[in-house]
């Protein structure tokens, strides 16, 4: 028996790495199968050698992801722990290791690493299914190629990441030639949400969808209104849908920091009292993720010097940034939606980089009289300080909703465009859970849609028309003492413009147009007659310019 059992350990060892994650007998199992109920445990350790090789045949995977950073080594886990076998394989193979390891860790048997994609392709159940999870642009290209190359029609590429949903478009008509089914499909929710249950925005090929639907429905968050995660639409849909969720990420972040900057520098809150006054706000309407971990980062101490403060307040005050923020912003302007919030928070991280010179420009009014702003504050009262925090709550929700009406109109301005004929009302669904914008709000956005479904802002329906109007006295209150204060507001300044601009039912864009006809003939329509005029507004212009023939003077 020793000789046998030491013959099986010697054709284990010889078998690789890779082979052995084939053979789903990678470290994450034990190195044979477990015997059946009421069988021996000894036959399979004399042939375990041959076991090992019969594996090949007996088990598949029923899914892969290739791509083991922090996301997909997390959603990696989650789709193994909600009882699905899956292979995963990443470029450099430590990354495969570490997951490997944790999975061991966890007590995940299900999960298998590869070190060659031949063989992490041959290890799937046919169709085989592959989510990628690699940084967006050419490695996304060179992964499919990899891939393809194993694959066979009917087989199935989804790729995970934060992509431009024109190149998702791209590549689903690429591999439609090889005959492979394509999804982009956006995942939200960070480390925890991968780990855990994300928001998941699939969009592309229905018959894909409808193959990994099982998979993705029992992995997504879940919620008193479902899972998290619904078929988006056809082409680059779901990653156009993931970039809008991120740019209302930007606009809400924004303004959280906004109504931060307003309690702690007008009203002199402690980090003890905003910390307060966060989770005050997470039991109510501003019940969100973004609420939620705000309320902790501002009680966290600083760990890393003992005795030395609130860590948050030695964070340097520069945001970085990965793109779906600016493409969001291009996007809109594209389309000629108004989107003021995210576009202004955009700008903010932009102003917020130039560090050194906001610094030197600092000291250049100081010396000219003009201080900053925290010199202006004056200690408030306990009871002003409760009434400027329920202002500031009220204005920041204003701005949420005007934040959101933005971001829903430019999903359905380029649904209208492409014909994907998406549903708002279950766009804001899917985001109630696991991801960043989760929010206890989502629902009222939901009803609102279901209420009518082409609503067109959610600004005039009429549930949250009544509550911006209960809302306005308090959000002006906070923007006037803002401006007082020398505190800039962007993002809750541009949603207030944005509101206003848009319960006015006359604009002073007249001027606006009758300067672009005065300069370039450009013509304009008028309020008590039919037709496009053109105007010789002074003797600056020419009575015999071709535009100006064939309209009236």
């Amino acid at each position: 028996m020793a000789a046998a059992m030491t013959n099986a350990s010697c054709l284990l060892s010889s078998v690789p790495t890779t082979s052995l994650a084939a053979h789903r007998k990678n470290p994450l199992r034990s190195a044979v199968r477990a015997p059946a109920a009421g069988r021996s445990a000894k036959p399979a350790a004399r042939n375990a050698g041959l076991r090992v090789d019969a594996m090949a045949v007996e088990e598949k995977s029923r899914i892969g992801l290739v791509g083991l950073a922090v996301m997909g080594q997390n959603l990696a886990l989650n789709i193994a722990e909600k009882g699905f076998s899956i292979s995963v394989f990443n470029r450099s193979g430590d990354k495969t290791d570490n997951a490997v390891a944790r999975a061991k860790k966890e007590g995940l048997e299900n999960l298998a690493g590869f070190k060659d994609m031949g063989e992490f392709v041959a290890s799937l159940q046919k169709p085989r299914t592959v989510i990628i999870l690699v940084k967006a642009g050419a490695p996304v290209d060179a992964t499919i190629a990899g891939l393809s190359a194993h694959m066979e029609p009917g087989d199935i590429i989804i790729d995970g990441g934060n992509e431009w949903y024109e190149n998702t478009q791209r590549r689903q008509k690429e591999v439609a030639e090889k005959g492979l089914l394509y999804l982009g499909m956006g995942v939200s929710g960070g480390e925890e949400g991968a780990r855990n249950g994300p928001a998941m925005m699939p969009g592309g090929d229905r018959a894909a969808f409808d193959a990994v639907e099982e998979i993705i429905t029992k992995v997504s968050a879940q919620t008193d209104s479902g899972p998290c995660v619904t078929y988006v639409g056809p082409g680059g849909a779901g990653n156009f849908v993931k970039m809008v969720h991120n740019g209302i990420e930007y606009g809400d972040m924004q303004l959280i920091s906004e109504a931060y900057d307003v309690l702690k520098t007008v009203g002199g809150l402690t980090n003890e009292e905003l910390v307060a006054a966060f989770d005050e706000w997470n039991a109510a309407e501003l019940d969100s993720f973004l609420i939620e971990i705000s309320a902790l980062i501002l009680a966290k101490q600083d760990d890393q010097k003992t005795g030395e403060g609130f860590l948050v307040d030695k964070i340097l005050d520069k945001t970085g940034m990965k793109g779906t923020g600016k493409w969001t912003v291009q996007q809109a302007a594209e389309l000629s939606v108004a989107i003021p919030t995210v576009a202004s928070s955009l700008d903010a991280r932009f102003l917020s980089g130039l560090k050194d010179e906001r610094v030197a420009a600092e000291a250049v009014y100081s010396a000219a009289g003009l201080g900053p702003a925290d010199a202006k504050v004056v200690a408030m009262s306990a009871a002003d300080k409760t009434k400027l925090v329920d202002d500031v709550r009220a204005a920041l929700y204003a701005s949420k909703i005007c934040s959101y009406a933005q971001g829903m109109n430019l999903i359905r301005a380029k649904s209208v465009e492409q014909g994907w004929d998406l549903d708002l009302g279950e766009m804001a669904r899917i985001w109630k859970g696991g991801c960043i914008i989760r929010a206890r709000f989502l629902d009222r956005i939901k009803q609102a849609y279901d209420r009518d479904a082409d609503l067109p802002s959610l600004l005039v329906d009429a549930e949250f028309a009544s509550e911006l109007v209960a809302r306005n006295n308090s959000w002006r209150r906070v923007l006037v003492a803002a401006v007082d204060a020398g505190i800039a507001t962007p993002s809750m300044s541009g949603s207030l413009a944005y509101f206003d601009s848009y319960r006015r039912a006359r604009l002073p864009a007249n001027l606006v147009q009758a300067q672009r006809d005065f300069f370039g003939s450009h013509t304009y329509e008028r309020t008590d007659m039919e037709g496009w005029h053109h105007t010789v507004w002074s003797d600056m212009n020419s009575a015999d310019s071709i535009t100006t023939s064939g309209y009236n003077n």
